[in-house]
């Protein structure tokens, strides 16, 4: 085999060996979300986050405020109730995913704090909390599950707020249920 043929036979080997790494790295890896074992309750037991996939941790969101003819004190002036806070917060985490070219589907975890509400007994409204949250996971549109936890705390720094969640996010993962 002549010199100028081992080349041209080398160039082409290493071209395809090239074109095959790019292939590989232009598909998106997988992000896998785990579920719960027998349960349709709407978070995942997991999420696993592939290697060159980028994580960005969202800081704490508290409901912004919606109505400015009520005191800066008043639950009412931000979404009243548990269920319109997270909502209004849910909104306000929606917008600023989408700011840095996310989604809701990109959540990956979740931390809610909830405030003990004086409308339920001084307990915290898990069950409006969860009202709010089903209208952004686990629907046909973003069937995506984040893992979660939720807690009650004793205050947050506004006293009319009874919510503020927090997420994890992640940029260039194809997500998959299992």
């Amino acid at each position: 085999m002549s010199l100028r043929t081992t080349l041209f036979i080398s160039t082409l080997s290493a071209a395809a060996l090239l074109a095959g790494c790019a292939t590989n790295a232009s598909q998106s890896p997988e992000l896998i979300r785990y579920k719960i074992p027998n349960s349709s309750f709407p978070i995942s037991n997991a999420v696993e986050v592939p290697p060159g996939a980028s994580t960005i941790y969202l800081s704490g969101k508290v409901p912004a405020m919606q109505d400015k003819s009520k005191a800066a004190n008043d639950p009412a002036a931000y979404g009243g109730d548990t269920e319109g806070q997270t909502v209004n917060v849910l909104k306000s985490i929606d917008a600023q995913l989408k700011s840095m070219g996310l989604t809701m589907s990109d959540v990956i975890k979740m931390q809610v704090f909830l405030v003990k509400d004086s409308a339920k007994g001084n307990k915290m409204d898990f069950a409006g909390f969860m009202k709010g949250y089903t209208q952004f996971f686990g629907t046909a549109e973003q069937p995506h599950l984040p893992s979660r936890s939720a807690f009650e705390i004793a205050a947050l720094a506004n006293p009319a707020y009874l919510v503020e969640i927090e997420v994890v996010a992640v940029r260039g993962a194809k997500s998959v249920t299992r």
